[in-house]
């Protein structure tokens, strides 16, 4: 076979993705592939996320509602399968987790770089987010580089600010937390697209479902890591449950939500 003939395996790669998942644990513990290849696996949605969130700013800030409404269909699809993820990952008894647990030393899910990018996106921002990085400058600059970046919801006010409605323009407030403040005047604006503006509408829905999904996602993780260790510290010395409860219920369009009395 000629060198440079493409196949499966070549093409995606095979045989070095299967030498990346190097278990720690002397001997190895049976469960610690299945808890590597779940978080490779999110860590790739969460490439994937990224890159389409990329590509909806973009429509987002031309005016594209097609292009929009596509791209937002296939990252709830994505979503949902990270949701049932965790299922896989529930397989995993304490005793079980506990049985390689130690060898993980400082490694924690709450290192996970690109779910900080993705939250920065949703228009979440923390200092400790940054702190957690303060060894790995090129991780540290990623992150602040996101900062600078349009959020979602500054997209879409662009697109709806396109499309020749007078919304105010996202003002970024909040060190800590969600970025804005609801708007009274943003959410009339809203109001008059939902009574008005089909296509805008299904776009408005599609928002909402990605941030009930996202809400989703984390009950579902933190009932995971709560059966698995409790209430005890995360892995690498993380607050674990406790954290994770903070982070429920945060919503990344506060407006979607509130307009919904109004109707």
């Amino acid at each position: 076979m000629p060198k440079d003939k493409l196949t499966y395996n070549n093409y995606l790669k095979i045989d070095e993705l299967l030498q990346l998942q190097q278990l720690k644990s002397k001997p190895e513990e049976h469960d610690e592939l299945l808890f590597i290849i779940i978080h490779q696996t999110y860590e790739l949605w969460f490439k994937e996320i990224l890159h389409e969130f990329d590509k909806l700013r973009n429509d987002l800030t031309n005016g594209n509602t097609w292009g929009s409404i596509k791209t937002m269909q296939r990252v709830l699809t994505i979503l949902k399968i990270s949701v049932a993820q965790l299922d896989v990952l529930e397989t995993l008894t304490p005793l079980e987790f506990e049985s390689f647990r130690h060898f993980l030393g400082k490694a924690s899910g709450f290192q996970s770089i690109q779910f900080r990018e993705l939250e920065i996106l949703c228009g979440h921002r923390s200092k400790h987010i940054l702190r957690a990085h303060e060894n790995e400058p090129k991780y540290k600059k990623r992150l602040t580089d996101r900062m600078e970046e349009p959020t979602l919801w500054e997209s879409f006010c662009s697109y709806l600010r396109k499309k020749g409605y007078d919304i105010p323009k996202p003002e970024r407030k909040g060190e800590n937390g969600l970025l804005y403040e609801t708007s009274s005047e943003a959410q009339n604006v809203i109001l008059d697209v939902m009574k008005n503006d089909e296509e805008a509408t299904l776009l408005i829905e599609l928002f909402v479902d990605f941030d009930e999904g996202l809400q989703e996602w984390r009950y579902r993780h933190v009932k995971m890591v709560e059966r698995t260790i409790g209430s005890k510290p995360g892995t690498g010395g993380s607050p674990g449950v406790k954290y994770l409860r903070s982070t429920l219920h945060q919503r990344i369009f506060p407006d979607l939500w509130e307009v919904r009395s109004e109707i």
